[in-house]
């Protein structure tokens, strides 16, 4: 999904709401990036809305929008699919 697919508000310091429209209805989720995992996977702070739709594009191929949780932590994202760090990086 482009960017604009997606409504990502700044709520503090690495931390994000991401609206996404998704057949109709909206899915309202909060990000927490970590700087350790954002300083492993290279990515500096004027970076992390893309990083985000990078990683929302990622989960999309892993479950339904549905069934996100209320709260992604990248550092969980990282530790539960072993391909995250290249499909974000490569």
């Amino acid at each position: 999904m482009p960017a604009e697919d997606y409504d990502i508000e700044k709520q503090g310091d690495h931390e994000y709401v991401v609206r996404i429209d998704e057949q109709g209805e909206t899915v309202e989720v909060s990000f927490t990036l970590s700087p350790a995992v954002l300083d492993r996977l290279g990515v500096s702070d004027d970076e992390e809305p893309d990083f985000i739709v990078t990683t929302l594009d990622f989960l999309k191929k892993h479950q339904d929008v549905a069934d996100f949780p209320d709260i992604i932590d990248v550092e969980d994202v990282l530790a539960t699919y072993e391909d995250y760090e290249d499909a974000v990086t490569g």
